[in-house]
């Protein structure tokens, strides 16, 4: 019996929780009590109640304590009390994947889930097929299948969840239940028809076919359980992402039946597929729309909520469509429910004219301390799309934003914002000097070590192309001086480009730097020696490699290139080109991990797409003396259908002086093994094929890999784009789809796959230069060329600058690939790595008139890769 606590003892939190202070030896000593006669019900219920809170509290029971207290718990089933027989249900469950011997009780538990009490017998049947396992499950299959076709509701229910959770470990038993769980799925029971459906579509979601039978069945004679209808909905909506349907489709048909169903869950959930289905328009979107602005106005707050939440998904990307709601919205942004409130002003936000922002921003501001940080977030997201939208609107917004940075609130709220102006000051040049300030001063006071380093990198990336850079200054050293090591860290980083692009300013950069390293921290000294050695070179080649735009090599490929270096001693220096270019560039990452990787303890490096290649490649003998892998293609090719009888899919990888193309086959016919497999390929070029390596055996259903190694064209160098002609050659063996047997003489056969080209894309890494100025400064213009090019199918400067990127397979840096409105020229900026770790850099200039004319500047240290960019623009 549970001790009484009077109201001073609940003040002082005593009678919090009576089980608090358990200790698991007493508890099991007590179980002692479950052999005494006769039994206690009261007793014996609260002790099962202290091992039940005991295993829940992640308490350890050895197997034998825990087999001990299990076979004292069965002698319990003597006793008919309701109370005690239910927590020996919830004890058998909680016991059975840690005592031995459960199976014991299988008769007790079958003798209740057959008996005359329905009490016992649903939840009889949940601790039976808890511990029955795949051996055992054949003996109580009458069972199961007489408890889904009860009559009583909690025993079907019971019967038909436990028989989901049974899939798992025995499929093929399960699936023998399905005319039992169909005559289930027909019964007036809500919770019953619910759950039969569930178990129908487990047993059936991996045939389609099945799937789509079973919604039009079940949908044509309509269903009584609104969970039901919730359920087949999302069927549906899966089946027609996964078939990418049409809206002609009797799926979506359905789909749009259930907006006029009478349950109020049914229409929501329906309007909500609708909405989250990929490619609708505004003009199937509609009937959803209509749905979710009657529930605006709705005097249940849930419905309103979900209604307004939902159109503000809608909004993103079709805030036309919303736009016949604007007058609910506008009702709701009184609404008492804050969190309601924020999302119809957010919604207004992406739906509302550009007249309409000053006032939505007042009506906000109002109410902006009350709401907790995850709407704030939404509001912040809100403002991010208006400033892409409304452009001239910008300092309306930032003064918004800088209010809200000014107040309390989490990380996630402030990181948020900052990503907000730091988008808007990259969006519009002028209000970058009004959002650094702002940023300079929320630094000050910023108690979370990401954003302080984010934006002291911004600094040291936008700073210097100020008008006024120094003013910039004094906040970045204020971090040396009051800041943790991890912020000093990055401040001596961003003083170190003010140094790098600003003469007038070098000289007090210098001093400050000569401060830093006396530093306590090993890191921030470290650095500052660093910048502080190349800057006074006074070398804007040095400058631009080592301060603005960093190594563009895999960190992963840098450490096992030098720890190879180590181990095989050699006379000539280490080759950087031998390194691996990261996949993702540097620059490209989070700003703040820039600032604070080397002060953080090291992690474990998950590895590339590119590396884990490498090292297969390595693995074949025939590619031993290839080098470093130096690109692989980030898709992989389809040389066939789909749902041809073999599907092939082509992956090339790039050497200096090679191409390796890996082949990955599967073979979908079951009456057959391919033996030998090789992909033969004709080049167009001067190409030349070296090798083939074949896939030993392709078993029906098992993918397989194959090679082929080329060599890159020597006489002709420039000529790097060819198609290659593609035949797969192989034997086939007949073999018994049932048994697997294989007859042992085969035939030899071909099958022609699609034609396979490789382009100027394949022979050039991407990498982001910071800046791309200091970037072709340090190339310098001895190898230097340019032409001029008209490209007469082209329209506008979006579609050209879209076609540049994607042909000459470059990064573009600066934010170039952006073409301002209402502008007749522009200036593209790209970067890149050709083959052999040559850096190249493109500067495009584009004129539009009748047409796009294109002058091309080209950089590189060697005169290949500019003659190879040139000859194939041309």
């Amino acid at each position: 019996m549970l001790k009484k606590f009077d109201k001073k003892d609940e003040e002082s939190g005593g009678g919090s929780n009576p089980l608090q202070h358990l200790e698991k030896s007493a508890v099991l000593q007590e179980a002692r009590v479950f052999n005494e006669t006769p039994i206690n019900p009261r007793k014996c219920a609260h002790i099962l109640t202290k091992i039940l809170y005991l295993i829940n509290q992640g308490e350890h029971l050895g197997t034998t304590e825990a087999t001990e207290a299990f076979f004292a718990m069965t002698k319990l089933f003597q006793s008919n009390d309701p109370t005690l027989r239910r927590m020996c249900y919830l004890t058998i469950k909680e016991m059975s994947c840690i005592a031995e011997d459960v199976i014991i009780v299988t008769s007790s538990l079958t003798k209740d889930m057959t008996g005359k009490e329905d009490n016992y017998r649903g939840p009889a049947v949940r601790a039976l097929c808890q511990i029955t396992d795949s051996t055992m499950l054949q003996a109580v299959e009458r069972y199961m299948k007489q408890a889904i076709v009860d009559k009583v509701p909690s025993v079907s229910s019971s019967a038909l969840v436990s028989s989901l959770h049974l899939l798992k470990c025995s499929f093929d038993v399960v699936k023998r239940w399905v005319n039992e769980a169909q005559e289930a799925a027909s019964s007036d029971n809500i919770m019953v028809q619910y759950h039969a459906l569930g178990l129908l579509y487990h047993v059936r979601k991996n045939d389609r076919l099945a799937v789509s039978k079973m919604i039009s069945k079940f949908t044509r004679h309509g269903l009584k359980s609104p969970f039901a209808y919730c359920m087949m909905i999302r069927v549906a909506s899966k089946q027609l992402e996964e078939e990418d349907g049409s809206r002609d489709s009797p799926l979506f048909d359905f789909i749009e039946s259930c907006l006029r169903n009478k349950h109020e869950m049914v229409v929501y959930e329906a309007a909500s597929a609708i909405v989250n289905l990929p490619g609708c328009s505004a003009k199937e979107l509609a009937p959803a729309v209509s749905v979710l602005q009657l529930f605006c106005s709705s005097p249940k707050a849930a419905l309103r909520y979900a209604a307004v939440r939902t159109l503000n998904k809608v909004a993103m990307k079709h805030p036309s469509a919303v736009t016949a709601c604007n007058l609910d919205l506008e009702n709701l942004v009184t609404d008492s429910n804050r969190s309601i409130a924020t999302l119809a002003i957010t919604t207004l936000l992406k739906t509302g004219s550009e007249s309409s922002i000053d006032r939505l921003m007042k009506q906000i501001s109002s109410f902006m301390s009350e709401i907790s940080d995850e709407f704030k977030v939404v509001v912040v997201q809100a403002i991010s799309a208006l400033c892409q939208k409304y452009p001239r609107k910008h300092a309306v917004l930032m003064n918004f934003l800088f209010t809200m940075l000014r107040e309390e609130g989490g990380f996630e709220y402030k990181r948020a914002i900052v990503d907000c102006i730091i988008s808007i000051i990259e969006e519009n040049s002028e209000s970058k000097e009004t959002g650094l300030s702002h940023l300079c001063e929320f630094i000050e006071d910023c108690e979370f070590t990401v954003l302080a380093t984010r934006i002291l990198h911004l600094l040291g990336q936008e700073g210097p192309k100020t008008n006024n850079p120094s003013k910039y200054i004094r906040f970045i050293y204020n971090r040396v001086v009051l800041e943790h090591e991890e912020v000093r860290a990055g401040a001596v980083s961003a003083l170190a480009k003010f140094g790098a692009q600003n003469e007038e300013m070098l000289p007090s950069i210098l001093v400050l730097l000569k401060r830093c390293v006396m530093d306590d921290d090993n890191e921030v000294r470290d650095r500052a020696t660093f910048y502080l050695n190349v800057l006074e070179q006074k070398q804007k080649a040095l400058n631009a490699g080592y301060i603005l735009n960093g190594l563009t090599v895999s960190i992963p490929g840098l450490e096992k290139a030098l720890q190879q270096y180590t181990l095989e001693p050699s006379e000539k220096p280490f080759d950087l080109k031998s390194v691996p270019l990261a996949t993702t560039p540097m620059a490209e990452q989070r700003p703040e991990s820039t600032a604070t990787a080397a002060v953080k303890q090291p992690e474990k490096v998950a590895a590339t797409r590119q590396e884990i290649f490498q090292e297969q490649l390595a693995a074949v003998p025939e590619f031993q003396g290839l080098g470093p892998l130096f690109k692989s293609s980030p898709e992989p090719v389809a040389l066939t259908e789909s749902e041809t009888e073999y599907v092939i899919r082509c992956t090339k990888h790039t050497f200096s002086d090679h191409l390796v193309f890996q082949f990955d086959c599967t073979n979908t016919l079951n009456d057959q093994t391919l033996e030998n497999v090789t992909v033969q390929m004709e080049p167009t070029e001067a190409y030349e094929v070296l090798s083939y390596v074949p896939a030993r055996s392709l078993p029906y259903n098992q993918p397989g890999t194959c090679y082929t190694l080329v060599a890159l064209p020597k006489e002709d160098p420039t000529a790097v784009a060819c198609t290659f002609s593609c035949v797969m050659k192989f034997t086939v063996k007949d073999c018994d789809p049932n048994t697997g047997e294989m007859d042992e003489e085969g035939y030899e056969d071909e099958y022609v796959l699609e034609d396979l080209e490789v382009t100027l894309a394949d022979h050039i890494q991407k990498v982001m230069k910071v800046n791309f100025e200091a970037a072709w400064d340090e190339v310098g213009d001895e190898f230097e060329k340019e032409e001029t090019f008209t490209l007469s199918t082209i329209k506008t400067l979006e579609e050209a600058v879209g076609n540049i990127v994607k042909f000459l397979g470059m990064h573009p840096c600066e934010r170039s690939d952006k073409v301002p409105e209402n502008k007749n020229t522009h200036t593209l900026l790209l970067a890149g790595v050709f083959r052999g770790g040559h850096d190249i850099l493109v500067r495009s200039r584009l004129l539009l008139l009748d047409t796009v004319t294109m002058q091309v500047t080209a950089r590189s240290s060697e005169e290949l890769p500019v003659d190879i960019i040139l000859a194939s623009v041309g």
